[in-house]
């Protein structure tokens, strides 16, 4: 795992949490401030997951001599 991984996976789950907080307290300011912030999350961890999927098939490449 890489820090856009860990950082988006802790954004949208705090996103969660802050749209329930909305919910609960009848905010719709704090439930779209939520899923704002899971959306970003989510794109973040993409990110990441884009870098991890580079990263390895770099080194697989290294690893084959194709590099």
């Amino acid at each position: 795992m890489n820090s856009n991984q860990v950082k988006g996976a802790a954004k949208d789950i705090g996103g969660k949490i802050q749209e329930e907080a909305g919910k609960l307290t009848g905010s719709a300011t704090t439930q779209a401030k939520g899923l704002k912030n899971q959306v970003e999350g989510k794109v973040q961890q993409k990110v990441g997951n884009m870098q991890e999927a580079a990263k390895d098939a770099n080194n697989q490449a290294i690893k084959n001599g194709n590099r």
